[in-house]
Parts: structure tokens; C-alpha cells; sequence
């Protein structure tokens, strides 16, 4: 039994990295169209109105600095969503360097101002959730500021092994948007109606355990897969690759919800 655990245990945990990163891309490539259509369509036929469909607080007749920078956060968002998991592919590293220099360098820039803007419309503007979700949001906007950082950092010191392990950091930061919408269409797609959460004010304990789930969690998870990719250990690449396999399933299953049941109905 030792043996064949030994035996799989490398292939399982790099084609079940492979699968997540297909299924993110995936899923990250789709968001990024519903961002385009939705908000940049609008904006370019002038339907500032359209931004509301989403939430009601996008778009605030009057308040000419605070649609600046929700436009100016909604902008960034489409560019991040698309470059960061090309950043990634290591065909494009190793092939074409200049390009992922040059992408990194714009994924990095566009990751300290989008954290500000968000910072900004948190606290300044208000959003829906209540203080623990700004909380959640306001912490994930310094993740991807320390991420992003530390990724920075070690690529002008040209350490390729902690440059990496901060760009996933930093990936995984950026997605927290895209994760909250993709479990919380989970979760509705598993109970049809809305448990743990009040629908009219957007608050209650499930909203704040996603928080937790999609904005603080997954660094958790980035430590245990560099733990388990550079151990000598089958066991611990084996449990890995079956945590990921469980996350990436979910991943899977709520961004189809996500299509169905909350972007395409927008666009």
C-alpha cells in the first residue's frame, strides 16, 4: 500500500494542480467577460444606471468621485481577472520572458491601486454586508498589498522560488471577488433559497464564514501546496491533492451556478 501511495501520489497532486488551475482560468476568463459586457458596455453607451443591476450602491447619482473610482476599481478588475493566471503558465514564462515581465509589472501596479480604490468605496462610500464584510474585504486588500510586495520584491532579487510562492499568494488575493461569488452560488445552488443570510440586507453568520472562506483561507491553502510540492513526503502530496480536488469540484460547480444563476442573467 506504501508503494503504490508513493507510486501516484506525484502524477495525483500535479494533474490535480492542473485541473484547479484549468477550472480557475476557466472560470476567471468567464467573469472576466461578464465584467466587460456588464460595466464596460454600459459605461461606453453611457447606461451608468446599468451598473445597479449588480448592486444598488454602484452607481450614485451625484457623487461624481466615488463613480470615478468604482469605474476606475471595475476597470482594473477585467485587466486583473485575465493576466493572473497567465502569470502562471510557464510556457509563457519560459518562452516568451518579456511578456510575463511585462504583464507581472502591470498585474502589480493595477493590485496596489485596485486595494485602494476598494479600500476607498468600503469605507468611505459603503458597501452591502455590514461592518464584518467590510472587515473581510479590508483584509483582503492588504494581503494583496503584502502580496504583491513580497512578489515584487524577490523578482528585482531575482529569487524565482519565493518570487512564485508570493505571485500564487498574490492570485489567489486578487481572486477573492471572484471566490465569493462562485461559493455563494454554491451554497444557494445546494439549499434554493437563502440559509444563513438575511437576502434584503446581505448579512448574516454564512456571509461572514464566506468572508473568512474566500478573502483569508485559500493563503492558508498556497502554504500547505508549497509545503506539499517541495516535500519528500507521499502522504502529505497525496492528502493535498485530495483538499484541492474537494476545493476545485466546488470551484467547478458554483461558477456554473454563477453563469446560470447571477452573470448571464446581467449581461
Amino acid at each position: 500500500m506504501k508503494q503504490v501511495i508513493q507510486t501516484l501520489a506525484l502524477p495525483l497532486f500535479r494533474n490535480v494542480t492542473r485541473f484547479w488551475f484549468v477550472v480557475t482560468f476557466l472560470g476567471q476568463l468567464i467573469f472576466a467577460y461578464y465584467i466587460l459586457m456588464l460595466y464596460y458596455k454600459s459605461t461606453a453607451l453611457g447606461d451608468f444606471e446599468k451598473w445597479n443591476t449588480a448592486n444598488p450602491h454602484f452607481y450614485i447619482k451625484g457623487d461624481v468621485a466615488g463613480n470615478l473610482i468604482f469605474g476606475f476599481h471595475v476597470a482594473l478588475a477585467a485587466v486583473i481577472t485575465i493576466l493572473g493566471p497567465l502569470q502562471l503558465i510557464s510556457m509563457i514564462r519560459n518562452k516568451v520572458p518579456k511578456v510575463h515581465r511585462i504583464c507581472g509589472r502591470i498585474y502589480i501596479f493595477s493590485a496596489f491601486l485596485i486595494s485602494a480604490a476598494g479600500l476607498y468605496l468600503t469605507w468611505v462610500r459603503g458597501s452591502v454586508g455590514g461592518l464584518f464584510s467590510a472587515i473581510g474585504i479590508s483584509i483582503n486588500a492588504l494581503i494583496i498589498i503584502v502580496s504583491a510586495f513580497f512578489t515584487i520584491r524577490y523578482a528585482i532579487q531575482r529569487n524565482t522560488k519565493l518570487h512564485n510562492q508570493w505571485a500564487v499568494h498574490l492570485l489567489l488575493a486578487m481572486s477573492g471577488v471572484w471566490l465569493f461569488r462562485v461559493f455563494f452560488m454554491l451554497w444557494m445552488l445546494v439549499h434554493r433559497a437563502p440559509v444563513g443570510f438575511d437576502p434584503e440586507t446581505f448579512t448574516g453568520p454564512f456571509l461572514n464564514a464566506l468572508a473568512v472562506f474566500v478573502y483569508i483561507l485559500p493563503q492558508a491553502v498556497v502554504a500547505l501546496y508549497f509545503k506539499a510540492r517541495f516535500s519528500g513526503s507521499a502522504n502529505k502530496k497525496l492528502a493535498f491533492s485530495l483538499l484541492l480536488f474537494a476545493i476545485t469540484i466546488g470551484i467547478a460547480a458554483g461558477t456554473v451556478g454563477a453563469i446560470l444563476g447571477m452573470w448571464l442573467p446581467r449581461i
